[in-house]
């Protein structure tokens, strides 16, 4: 029997006792299981890979049948399951287990699959697919994330913090929580989202816009050679570029209400990483409210160029780095 992955009333209330839970997004079979089975749930929990049950069949059916007489309530969990598993899954539905409740984890099975195809023609077992998430879904989640905790947070940084999972929930999620556990629950902004998801590309962005700032441009040309930067990159540079460049004038402007370079980084927010302060006291040495401000000019017409010359973006960005950065 098919079921829907949004069906969760259904599935809850289920009198089978195997499912099969199939598909690439992880992070929504993950959410389900818990709170179809595993939440406010005070049942026995095993589980195994296929590999371990292919190698042990024996002794893990011998462990369910027997144990099943002590306990009353117990959950069998089988990931990355496959059509090898199907012998195994027979076995189990032979004995009519009542105590028992099975579910199977597997990717994508195609429609000649066979474990799938008993699944869907099988009215005393669920089948449950789950696909990628598109990006309306993602965003949704992404901002119902953040008026729950009550951080403000822009269309911007949404599309940003989506884009990066490549359509996963459970990547998703991970960032989501970074982000939260850092803003402690107050305003971010693009560049310390850049900052604080787990990618290498944004991580080495920030360090390349972080040096031209500092005028490096020994450094800056070094992480340009060292990485292979492509046109999708440019929008995130400039981004980066623009964050940065606010965060300087903000800085400024506490410099000319007679705080010190420290007490001005210290005060900042969102805060500043410390492994970034020493940097960023160069970047303020460099930069004046005037330069500040026709380098924002500056970098909303390289903008407009980069999105109506596509075919020569890179060039365009890295000519205006390397320029910025002398």
């Amino acid at each position: 029997m098919i079921l829907k992955n949004f069906e969760l009333e259904k599935i809850k209330s289920s009198k089978s006792r195997i499912f099969l839970f199939y598909g690439e997004n992880e992070g929504l079979k993950k959410e389900l299981i818990n709170k179809a089975f595993l939440d406010d749930n005070d049942a026995l929990i095993s589980k195994y890979n296929e590999k371990e049950v292919l190698s042990n069949s024996d002794e893990i059916l011998s462990g369910i049948f027997n144990q099943s007489f002590f306990e009353q309530n117990r959950i069998l969990i089988l990931n990355e399951v496959s059509d090898k598993s199907l012998q195994f899954i027979e076995e189990i539905l032979e004995k009519n287990l009542t105590d028992v409740k099975v579910i199977l984890n597997a990717g994508i099975l195609e429609k000649k699959s066979k474990i799938r195809s008993y699944f869907e023609k099988n009215k005393s077992a669920i089948c449950v697919p789950f696909y990628s998430d598109d990006e309306k879904v993602l965003s949704s989640i992404t901002k119902k994330f953040f008026i729950e905790r009550k951080i403000n947070i822009n269309q911007e940084i949404i599309n940003l913090i989506v884009a990066r999972c490549n359509g996963s929930r459970g990547s998703l999620m991970n960032e989501l929580n970074k982000i939260y556990l850092f803003s402690n629950g107050e305003k971010i902004n693009i560049d310390q989202v850049l900052n604080i998801t787990n990618l290498n590309e944004n991580f080495t962005i920030t360090k390349l816009v972080d040096n031209c700032l500092a005028k490096n441009l020994k450094n800056t040309t070094k992480i340009i050679n060292e990485n292979h930067y492509n046109s999708e990159d440019c929008l995130l540079i400039l981004r980066s570029f623009l964050s940065k460049a606010k965060r300087l004038m903000n800085l400024r402007y506490k410099l000319d209400g007679n705080e010190n370079i420290d007490q001005a980084i210290e005060s900042s927010k969102p805060p500043i990483f410390w492994k970034d302060k020493d940097i960023v006291r160069k970047q303020i040495k460099l930069w004046n409210k005037k330069t500040i401000h026709e380098l924002i000019t500056n970098i909303s017409k390289i903008e407009y160029l980069v999105k109506v010359n596509s075919e020569n973006s890179l060039n365009i960005v890295y000519d205006f780095i390397i320029s910025t950065s002398k």
